[in-house]
């Protein structure tokens, strides 16, 4: 039996694996993105984002609101208008985001490939 060392015993750090639990969700990034400038109606929100769905939309700004990143207001109208805005926790988001937008333009910009000059 081979010995593998203190570098095989390794764990992902607990703080990484809720980030992605979470991030690595479809849509869920984008969602945070644009509601990164201020309060957007649910409508709205759904036509900034093509191809996601209103149900998926609508399951993901849940699990937002319950991790307490976004919250849900409604505008009393008429006519009743639902909205959703960034909580603080949700706005200190922003750094790291726009940190991966720029990581995805300088290593990710040939359709989503690295370029060979960064495979190194």
């Amino acid at each position: 039996m081979a010995d593998h060392g203190e570098a095989m015993c390794r764990q992902v750090d607990g703080g990484m694996t809720r980030v992605f639990e979470l991030f690595g969700k479809r849509w869920t990034g984008l969602i945070v993105a644009t509601l990164m400038p201020g309060p957007v109606h649910f409508a709205d929100l759904r036509r900034a984002i093509p191809g996601i769905s209103e149900r998926m939309l609508s399951d993901r700004l849940m699990e937002l609101a319950a991790t307490g990143l976004v919250v849900r207001e409604v505008d009393a109208g008429p006519p009743l208008r639902v909205s959703y805005r960034l909580t603080e926790a949700g706005r200190a988001m922003e750094p790291a985001l726009k940190e991966l937008g720029r990581w995805a333009e300088t290593y990710l910009a040939d359709g989503g490939q690295c370029p060979e000059r960064f495979r190194k």
